[in-house]
């Protein structure tokens, strides 16, 4: 049996409520816009929660909107701009699963079909109500025969659709949950990414604050290789807000503390720490999972150099108190999370990378010994891998090779890699 891949519109696979975003563009002029804004997003949200019936808040919703086909141009020009970051960079997944990837939306094929037809989503694969104009263009109301215009809306049209096939529903509105309180999908994915409601939160089966989630869980082609929502960042001490803001920004998993609990340790990809923050050494011992830590003071005396090297973990620091480098910081932090870029690291080798473009990115943290590259190459050879570029550098007792693969291999290549000797750290990109 297939799997088909129902999507919702709003606030899925774009970041935002479309028909609010309408009024605002055909309120802009109007006296009480702010009013009628708000009443608006009242009925989205009421709606999305399960409060009031769906119809209630379409109908409400389009009496209130005043506009017309010019303002709808306009709409989608916007809403093209706000595709939801996990969707927008995995347009490759909806090329090769246009057959089974669906939008089915309480809103409205006047918008959403010129927004995602871009993404390889085949028209007669769109559900979604319609508009009626008058002879001027102006919206007067919508198609009520549409199923979709109905409460529970959604699960009767698959009723109707009768699909034969594994169903996995996604999103982030109450009437994406009745799908499978209806018992027509096999899992409800509450999807997070731009809001998260507890009312669909606490009923879906995986909660997925990215569609690369929704992906990594379902062994799905994707643009990145491990979903950033699953890279616990914990910041520690005194830490300006800008620096929570990128790491935030950049999706990873957020924890601010004014202490390093012990029940953390264990779990944290990412620390970043204040001035002053002192690591100690049988922490760092148990931190199997740190990747990068960045730390905004001179390390000197406060975190282990020798340890951080045996465990194969990146530092960036801040030794001469530089303000901009509360900035610079999480962002060296991130960079190496992302690409593997080690530049201005305490304790690496200073490696820039290249972009990494359709290929897949191994990198091997290794004690700096003879023989190891020797050992890595015999692998990809053993392997017939097509290498397209390849970087080795060396600082002290750490050895750093990256090397960009052709996407195509038996995955007991990595296998191979992970049990050359000396290895500390292993680890796969790809974007």
């Amino acid at each position: 049996m297939k799997n088909y891949y129902i999507i919702d519109f709003d606030s899925t696979f774009t970041q935002v409520e479309a028909l609010d975003e309408l009024a605002r563009i055909s309120l802009e002029q109007h006296p009480e816009k702010e009013t009628i804004y708000q009443e608006i997003e009242r009925l989205t949200n009421l709606a999305m929660e399960g409060k009031i019936s769906f119809r209630e808040s379409l109908s409400g919703r389009v009496q209130l909107l005043q506009a017309n086909k010019t303002h709808l141009a306009k709409l989608v020009t916007y809403l093209k701009k706000k595709v939801s970051k996990s969707f927008s960079r995995n347009k490759e997944f909806f090329k090769a699963h246009s057959d089974t990837a669906w939008i089915v939306s309480g809103g409205f094929k006047e918008f959403i079909t010129p927004v995602v037809s871009a993404y390889h989503i085949k028209k007669e694969n769109i559900y979604a109500n319609t508009f009626k104009f008058d002879a001027e263009g102006n919206i007067i109301g919508y198609d009520e025969n549409n199923p979709l215009s109905e409460e529970g809306g959604k699960v009767k049209l698959l009723r109707q659709l009768n699909i034969n096939g594994n169903i996995f529903g996604i999103g982030d509105g109450y009437s994406d949950f009745q799908l499978k309180e209806s018992g027509l999908i096999e899992k409800f994915y509450a999807f997070t990414e731009n809001i998260a409601r507890q009312s669909v939160t606490d009923r879906a089966d995986h909660i997925a604050p990215s569609f690369d989630e929704f992906l990594y869980v379902n062994d799905l082609p994707r643009a990145i290789s491990y979903p950033k929502n699953r890279i616990l960042c914990l910041i520690v001490g005194e830490v300006p807000e800008i620096a929570v803001h990128i790491l935030k920004r950049d999706g990873f998993s957020i924890r601010t503390k004014s202490t390093l609990e012990d029940k953390y340790v264990k779990d944290i990809g990412l620390l970043l720490l204040g001035p002053n923050e002192q690591l100690e050494d049988e922490v760092l011992a148990r931190a199997d999972k740190l990747k990068t830590i960045g730390y905004l003071g001179d390390t000197k005396g406060k975190i282990s150099k020798e340890i951080c090297n045996e465990k194969g973990i990146v530092v960036f620091d801040d030794k001469k108190n530089k303000k901009r480098n509360a900035e610079f910081i999480p962002r060296r932090m991130a960079d190496f999370i992302n690409h593997g870029d080690t530049d201005q690291s305490r304790n690496f080798p200073n490696l820039i990378l290249p972009k990494l473009t359709r290929a897949h990115r191994l990198l091997h943290i290794h004690q700096n010994v003879p023989g190891v590259m020797a050992q890595i190459n015999q692998i990809y050879a053993k392997h017939q891998i097509n290498i397209y570029s390849q970087f080795l550098m060396t600082r002290g007792s750490i050895g750093y090779a990256v090397t960009d693969i052709e996407a195509a291999y038996d995955k007991t290549l990595l296998k191979d890699l992970k049990q050359v000797d000396n290895t500390i750290k292993f680890r796969i990109l790809y974007k």
